[in-house]
């Protein structure tokens, strides 16, 4: 299904609360992610670095995201599972590439080493 989860976060003296929608590219959630779009000021684009077949998956998601949001929405680009560099099988030119391409913002993470993951939620707020 889909998972939710928030947090509160203080920017130059702002608290900012984050409220993360967790779709995990599920095509049966296409529609239902959709509405999620409209009132969000940034999405992330997350593929597993292991899996290519996630990173082919994301000019789909990306043109989603486009055509159901607002023009000034933040869209960064994740390529997640970091720590399983032995496994990978998408460069991580690969990705700075597809976000250079689309003008994305790209940071490679670990969500189980947290790897990068709170200058994600920082970046993106």
């Amino acid at each position: 299904g889909v998972e939710f989860g928030a947090r509160m976060i203080t920017i130059d003296g702002k608290q900012i609360k984050l409220q993360i929608w967790d779709t995990a590219g599920q095509e049966s959630f296409r529609s239902i992610t959709r509405s999620y779009y409209r009132g969000a000021a940034g999405a992330l684009l997350v593929y597993d670095i292991t899996r290519r077949d996630t990173f082919n998956h994301l000019t789909t998601w990306l043109e989603d995201a486009r055509q159901h949001s607002n023009s000034n929405m933040v869209i960064m680009l994740i390529g997640n599972k970091s720590d399983l560099e032995s496994r990978r099988e998408v460069k991580k030119e690969e990705g700075e590439a597809f976000a250079r391409e689309h003008g994305l913002i790209f940071m490679e993470t670990s969500a189980k080493t947290a790897s990068n993951v709170e200058e994600v939620t920082l970046t993106l707020a």
